[in-house]
């Protein structure tokens, strides 16, 4: 496109982005306006975005019992000019609030109100991403359409759902972190987590030691060079096959435990175990073996 001046004809042309004019940078000629925009619609994020005109609602997300996409009807008998509504039209959309209602009471949609409810409570309490809520409300909606919410707990239910969703995206939280932040009890997710594998034909991966050894570090204080001694003891514990068919969080804790002795940071096993919430013996005799197997110095 050029612009139609004379005096223009080797001027550069732009697109105005906001008001959608094509302008001349010479002149300041409007040569076009209202252009259609070709981009991707945005979504609503925050409080102020929603305050302003926007072309989309928010985004869908598996992660709302409607996906994001249902509509509400206000309260207010009012029109979009704040006059009062007929009495005709009051007693139209008195019904219509009433079948919208009971079209949102079915049991699936109370049951994912309820489940996206504690998920939601869960993910601010242990910071999990949007990812991983993503993928654990696609597991529960799965779990859901092969009715294995009957006669479950459904907190028990979401709370495995999301270690299966920790676990595949490699977002290290144990089943003591879930049960704690759900409020449940581990025995349960255990049992829905046993079920969940075999319904839906799962194969978790398992998780890497060295995933557990900042948080275990960070909770107890344990300085930076602790922690990469403590990341050289998993390696060569990994080279020579010490660390297979065990308890990763178990290895951490251990590695942990004898490179904050052997740096002089003195953290005792009961410390190690609280932080880790594996048990002291588990702690004492795998550092027993490690120190013998990897000829490290001894500890007192």
């Amino acid at each position: 496109m050029k612009c139609l001046q004379k005096i223009c004809r080797n001027s550069v042309v732009i697109t105005d982005g906001n008001t959608g004019e094509v302008l001349c940078t010479n002149c300041g000629s409007v040569l076009a306006e209202k252009i259609e925009s070709f981009g991707a619609e945005h979504a609503t994020h925050n409080v102020e975005q929603y305050m302003q005109k926007s072309r989309t609602g928010s985004r869908t997300t598996l992660a709302i019992d409607d996906m994001g996409l249902s509509t509400v009807i206000g309260a207010k008998n009012e029109d979009s000019t704040g006059k009062s509504l007929s009495y005709d039209m009051k007693n139209t959309f008195n019904r219509l609030r009433v079948w919208d209602s009971r079209s949102k009471s079915k049991s699936t949609e109370r049951s994912l109100r309820s489940a996206f409810v504690i998920l939601n409570n869960v993910k601010e309490k242990l910071a999990i991403p949007d990812t991983v809520i993503e993928k654990t409300a696609y597991i529960y909606r799965k779990a859901l359409t092969k009715k294995m919410t009957r006669g479950g707990s459904i907190s028990s239910l979401v709370a495995a759902s999301l270690y299966i969703a920790c676990k595949e995206a490699g977002v290290p939280r144990t089943l003591n972190d879930i049960a704690e932040a759900s409020n449940g009890k581990v025995k349960n997710i255990s049992k829905h987590l046993r079920l969940l594998v075999e319904k839906l034909d799962l194969r978790l991966p398992s998780y890497d030691s060295s995933d557990f050894v900042s948080r275990i570090a960070s909770t107890l204080g344990i300085g930076q060079k602790s922690q990469r001694d403590a990341l050289v003891i998993l390696a060569s514990a990994k080279e020579k096959g010490l660390a297979e068919g065990k308890n990763p969080i178990a290895m951490a804790a251990t590695s942990l435990y004898i490179s904050s002795a052997i740096n002089g940071e003195g953290r005792s096993q009961r410390e190690i175990a609280q932080a880790s919430g594996i048990s002291e013996v588990t702690i004492r005799s795998r550092a027993r073996a490690l120190i013998e197997s990897l000829g490290l110095q001894a500890i007192a």
